[in-house]
Order: C-alpha cells, then sequence, then structure tokens
C-alpha cells in the first residue's frame, strides 16, 4: 500500500501564522506539524508516500523530508495548483499510486493511542473496499458525520450536516483499495466546488465495501487546522512527552522500531542531530541501542566472565 499526505491549502483560518509559511510546516510543539501523518503513515507500515502541497510550499518540504531515505522512506512530491476538494489528491496522486491501494491523511491530524499501531498496520492490509475511522465529537456539524447500526455497520455519510445522525465524526485518515483513484475521476464537485471525500466514501457505502472502526476510549484525534486546535495539540503533545520522557511522532524512533532502518543507520542520524532536545532524545536511544548490544555477561560459580 502507498500513501498520500494532503498538506494543501492556505490555512486561512490560522492567518496570519500562515502568511508567509505553510499550515503543516508550523510546529506541534518540537516537531513541525507534517511530522505527526507521515508518523502515521509509518506506523501502518507504509514507506512509499507521495506529499501534494501547493506550488508556493512544496520546496520547503523538499527541504524538510528530502526524498525520505534517512528514515527508510521513499518520499515523492506533487502540487496542487488549486484546493478543489480532498479527494482531488486521488486525481492528482494517479500516477504515483498506479494499480495500488492507498491510504490517505490529511497534513493536519495528530492520531495518538495505545493498540493504534496495530490498528494502522491491519488497516494498511485492505485489498476490497475502503476502511476509514471515525471519534466521537460534540460538534458534529463541522465534519463528514457516520451513522451506525446496532453491529457498527455504516447507514449514511453526510458531510457537514445542519442535524448530525450521530455525533461519530469522520477522521482526516483513510484507506481504499486500487480502484480510489477511478471512483474519484468520476467524481462530480459539490454545491461547495469541491470534490468531497464524503461522496467518495458514500459510493463504498453504497456498494456495501465500506468498513468504519471507531476510535473510542484511550484515542485521540486532534485535527489542528484552528489557533485553538493547534494550541490543544501543542499542549496534548507537551503534557506526554514532559511526563512520560517519550517523543511523539519521532520519525527517526518509529523508522527503527519498523525495521526501514537499521541499528547502524539510526547511530549516523542520532550522532548527527544538533543540540536540542530532540537530538538529546535520539542520543538517549542510540545510548540504549548501545548498551542493549553489549555481550550478556556469562555467570560460572558466581564469577562474572
Amino acid at each position: 500500500m502507498k500513501g498520500i499526505v494532503l498538506a494543501g491549502g492556505s490555512g486561512s483560518r490560522l492567518y496570519p501564522m500562515t502568511a508567509a509559511v505553510t499550515k503543516q510546516l508550523l510546529p506541534i510543539y518540537d516537531k513541525p506539524m507534517i511530522y505527526y501523518p507521515v508518523a502515521t503513515l509509518m506506523l501502518a507500515g507504509i514507506r512509499d508516500i507521495l506529499l501534494i502541497s501547493t506550488p508556493r510550499d512544496l520546496e520547503r518540504y523538499v527541504d524538510l523530508l528530502g526524498d525520505g531515505s534517512r528514515w527508510g522512506l521513499s518520499i515523492s512530491y506533487a502540487e496542487q495548483k488549486r484546493p478543489e476538494g480532498i479527494a482531488q489528491a486521488f486525481r492528482i496522486g494517479r500516477t504515483f499510486l498506479g494499480n495500488e491501494p492507498a491510504a490517505l491523511i490529511l497534513g493536519d491530524n495528530l492520531f495518538f493511542g495505545s493498540g493504534l499501531s496495530q490498528r494502522l498496520a491491519q488497516a494498511s492490509t485492505l485489498t476490497d473496499g475502503a476502511h476509514i475511522f471515525a471519534c466521537r465529537v460534540d460538534d458534529p456539524q463541522r465534519y463528514g458525520v457516520v451513522e451506525l447500526d446496532a453491529d457498527q455497520r455504516p447507514l449514511s455519510i453526510v458531510e457537514k450536516p445542519r442535524h448530525p445522525a450521530s455525533n461519530w465524526a469522520v477522521t482526516g485518515l483513510y484507506f481504499y483499495d486500487r480502484h480510489v483513484v477511478d471512483i474519484a475521476a468520476d467524481l462530480k464537485p459539490s454545491a461547495r466546488g469541491e470534490l468531497e471525500i464524503t461522496d467518495l466514501n458514500a459510493h463504498y457505502l453504497k456498494a456495501g465495501t465500506l468498513t468504519v472502526e471507531r476510535l473510542g476510549r484511550g484515542f485521540a484525534w486532534l485535527d489542528t487546522g484552528t489557533p485553538e486546535t493547534l494550541m490543544a495539540a501543542t499542549q496534548f503533545v507537551c503534557a506526554l512527552e514532559t511526563r512520560q520522557g517519550i517523543k511523539i511522532a519521532c520519525l527517526e524512533e518509529i523508522a527503527l522500531a519498523q525495521g526501514f532502518i537499521g541499528s547502524d543507520s539510526f547511530a549516523r542520524v542520532a550522532a548527527a542531530a544538533p543540540v536540542s532536545a530532540y537530538g538529546r532524545y535520539l542520543k538517549s536511544l542510540l545510548a540504549d541501542l548501545e548498551i542493549d548490544a553489549r555481550p550478556v555477561p556469562l555467570r560460572v560459580a558466581g564469577a562474572v566472565s
């Protein structure tokens, strides 16, 4: 499965912060926002990624992420000349995807939770239909809303409904089979003039091949498109990292854990990291690796040999 990160748009709700820099390069605590969706795809086991952004901003992503090889990834880039809806990503990415299934994540979405990696890895094995995630929210009118029956099967999916059928919002993470590019090619713009991802999901729902997985207690989904939600995400990440001594969306750590890079490659990256809290974290992981790599002492008659 290949992955797409959609990091386009003007970020108007974050103006003037986005007057000179794209939204997805703004920081969420100690990392650029774009690290978080890339990390999510990596946790799903996806290594071949297309990043879509505006002509103005694309080179800034290239400067930050390069070709992805230092994390064992292959990152390509494509322009979104005009924002025409989330489903437009599949028209832009058609050549990149070829005949393979695809995962799409929005560049301003952050996911966290125990067992998330296993859920993502399972979703990435999809070969038929579509698989989406839903999260309970207090303001479903702002999102695509999915209605579920007693067995958690989807009954309807509506974009920004005036009278929501449920409080389950569709998150900005989607998994599709290889037919998604053809389905997206046939979509008609909505009344808003956009190629709606909800219309794409509704196609799979009508075909009976849409599955919905709820992210309940213990999971966090943050959409960081407003000053308030950007602040909330920063506070969330700061609190977790400070209290637990971990890093969320540390691409080097995930690459090592997923087997995308070996310990030698990780050691080179960690050793070259500049002096910063992030650099010190990488060096602490490297020190742990070196300890784990030491031979286990043999104990003979109470003596260490």
